[in-house]
C-alpha cells in the first residue's frame, strides 16, 4: 500500500497571509542570492520605538527557514528608553501595557520584508533584512513604528495621494581616539567615546574642507551606494567634522527605510575604519554646531502620479499644498515629540542659526520651519520641513507629517502669510524642551485619533521617563548648554 505523504506544515507567513505575491517572489530571489553569494550570516533587524535597529544574526542555512517562519524577539525591547532602561513593569499583569502579550518578557516575531534584502558590502559574507513585528496570533504589534507609518500611508492613499520624500541629513564624523572599553567605563549608559576632529570647519561647502574628509567619507558613501540607497550628494557643512548626505526622492515607506539603514550603515562602516559617526543633534564637544534633518515632501495624485502641490493658489502651491502646509504648522508643537524626540534636539532651536525657533513658513528662506520650494506648475514643488533632528525615528517623523497634512487638507487650514523675516515674525515658539513637546502631543486630538490613543500614551510614557531621568540626573559637567548626561545618553546610540 503506497504511503501517504503528510502535507508540509504552513509557515507563519502563510498561515496569516503576511506577504503579497510580489514579496513571495522577492523571498525566492533573496534565498537564491544567499546561496549564490555563499553568505554565511544574515542579520534580521527591526526599527524599535527610537528608530534604532535591533535584531538577531542567523547562520545562512537557518535564515532561509526563518524568512517565512519569523525570528523570536523579547517584548521587553519595546518597553525601553534610550538608555535601555525598562520603563514598563513587564512582570506585572499585562506588563504595564494592559496586554497579556506584553507581560513577562515573552516573545514576538520578526518577519522579514523580502523587498529589503541586501548583501552588506562591509561585513564579509553577510546579508541584511528589515523586518516587521507580529504577535504569535499574526496580529501586528501595535507599537511597531514601521506599521504606524504603513497605516498613515494607507490613510493617505484612501484620500487619493502617495507620499514622496527626499532626505537631507547632517551628522558628525570623527576620528575615534578612545572607545572607552575600560571596565570603569561600562556604566549604564556607558561613558561616551573620546574623539577628535577630521577638519576644523567654518568653511562651508569649500572644496578644501571637503577634501580633508574625502578619504574618511569614501568607504561610507560607497557602502551606502552599494546597498542601493538613492544617494545624491555628500557635502561639507559649516561646523567642525560636520557633513551632510542627500538622497533622491522616494515614495511611500522607502524613504523611512533608507534613513534607518543609512544611519546604521554609516555608524558601522565608520567604526570599522577607526572613525566615529554620530547623528546626535548637538554633541557635548567644544565648538560644534547642531545637525538637522530636513525632510523634503510632496504628495502625488494616485493614478496620474502628478505632483499635487504644484499649482498657483498661493506662492507656487496648489490649494492642496497650501492646506497641507497649514496642517504642518497647526500640529508643529505636538509633532515635535516625533521630529525632535531627544532632550538634546531642542537646543538647536535658536534664532539666527539657520534653524527654526517658531512654527512659520516662507518661500525659499532657511530661517523658517517650512520652506516652500518650486513655482507654479513646477513638478518639483515641495515643502522642506527643517524642524527635525537626525536622531528622529523616521517612521514616526513621516507619519506625523502625513497626519498633520491630511488634517490641514480636511480642515482647509490656512498657514498665514509668508514669514520673510523669520526671527522677527510674531508666532508661537516651538517647544522649549522635550517635556513641553510631550504635553502638546498628549493634548493633540488629531494625533490621538490618527496614531491611536494607545500608541500616543505608550510613546509619551517612554519619553517622559527619559525626560524625568534627565531632569533628575543631568546636573554637573556641561559643554555650553549640553550636559554630560546627553553625551552619554545619545552620542553613541545615535
Amino acid at each position: 500500500m503506497a504511503s501517504r505523504r503528510r502535507p508540509a506544515a504552513m509557515s507563519f507567513v502563510e498561515r496569516h497571509g503576511l506577504w503579497t505575491g510580489e514579496q513571495k517572489r522577492q523571498a525566492k530571489d533573496a534565498a537564491q542570492a544567499i546561496k549564490k553569494n555563499k553568505l554565511e550570516l544574515v542579520r534580521f533587524s527591526f526599527a524599535d520605538q527610537h528608530g534604532v535597529l535591533r535584531g538577531k544574526t542567523l547562520l545562512a542555512a537557518d535564515a532561509l527557514a526563518a524568512m517565512p517562519s519569523g525570528v523570536t524577539m523579547t517584548t521587553t525591547l519595546l518597553a525601553k528608553d534610550t538608555a535601555h532602561k525598562t520603563v514598563y513593569p513587564v512582570f506585572t499583569a499585562g506588563g504595564g501595557f494592559g496586554m497579556a502579550e506584553m507581560q513577562g518578557g515573552g516573545d514576538f516575531l520578526m518577519v522579514a520584508d523580502p523587498a529589503t534584502f541586501r548583501v552588506l558590502p562591509w561585513a564579509p559574507n553577510t546579508g541584511w533584512l528589515l523586518c516587521d513585528i507580529f504577535f504569535a496570533d499574526g496580529r501586528p504589534v501595535p507599537f511597531s513604528t514601521r506599521q504606524i507609518l504603513r497605516d498613515a500611508l494607507a490613510k493617505l492613499a484612501a484620500a487619493g495621494f502617495d507620499f514622496r520624500a527626499g532626505l537631507e541629513v547632517e551628522f558628525h564624523l570623527f576620528k575615534l581616539e578612545n572607545p572607552r572599553l575600560a571596565l570603569e567605563d561600562a556604566t549604564w549608559p556607558p561613558r561616551a567615546p573620546e574623539v577628535s576632529l577630521l577638519n576644523q570647519g567654518y568653511q562651508y561647502l569649500t572644496e578644501s574642507r571637503f577634501d580633508q574628509l574625502d578619504a574618511a567619507l569614501a568607504p561610507i558613501w560607497r557602502g551606502v551606494a552599494a546597498l542601493g540607497m538613492p544617494l545624491r550628494s555628500l557635502e561639507v557643512e559649516l561646523g567642525p567634522s560636520q557633513c551632510e548626505f542627500t538622497f533622491r526622492p522616494q515614495t511611500g515607506l522607502a524613504a523611512a527605510d533608507t534613513m534607518v539603514l543609512f544611519r546604521a550603515a554609516t555608524k558601522q562602516i565608520a567604526r570599522r575604519h577607526g572613525l566615529f559617526a554620530s547623528f546626535m543633534c548637538r554633541p557635548a564637544l567644544p565648538n560644534l554646531f547642531s545637525s538637522g534633518w530636513h525632510l523634503h515632501q510632496s504628495l502625488l495624485e494616485r493614478g496620474r502620479k502628478v505632483n499635487a502641490f504644484a499649482g498657483d493658489e498661493r506662492d507656487g502651491l496648489s490649494a492642496t499644498g497650501v492646506h497641507f502646509l497649514g496642517g504642518l504648522l497647526t500640529h508643529a508643537h505636538a509633532a515635535a515629540a516625533f521630529t525632535t524626540p531627544t532632550v538634546n534636539g531642542y537646543k538647536r532651536y535658536r534664532p539666527y542659526t539657520l534653524a527654526p525657533d517658531r512654527a512659520i513658513w516662507a518661500r525659499d528662506n532657511r530661517g523658517v520651519m517650512v520652506r516652500v520650494l518650486g513655482a507654479a506648475g513646477d513638478p518639483a514643488t515641495r515643502l522642506e520641513n527643517r524642524v527635525g533632528e537626525p536622531a528622529a525615528n523616521p517612521y514616526l517623523y513621516i507619519a506625523a507629517q502625513i497626519h498633520a497634512g491630511l488634517d490641514g487638507i480636511a480642515q482647509r487650514r490656512d498657514p498665514g502669510p509668508s514669514a520673510d523675516t523669520p526671527y522677527e515674525t510674531k508666532a508661537q515658539a516651538l517647544p522649549k524642551n522635550l517635556g513641553e513637546a510631550l504635553a502638546a502631543l498628549r493634548a493633540d486630538a488629531t494625533f490621538r485619533k490618527d496614531f491611536g490613543a494607545g500608541f500616543i500614551d505608550y510613546y509619551a510614557r517612554l519619553k517622559e521617563a527619559e525626560f524625568a531621568r534627565f531632569t533628575a540626573e543631568a546636573g554637573g559637567e556641561t559643554v555650553g548648554d549640553v550636559t554630560a548626561w546627553e553625551r552619554n545618553e545619545y552620542f553613541d546610540l545615535f
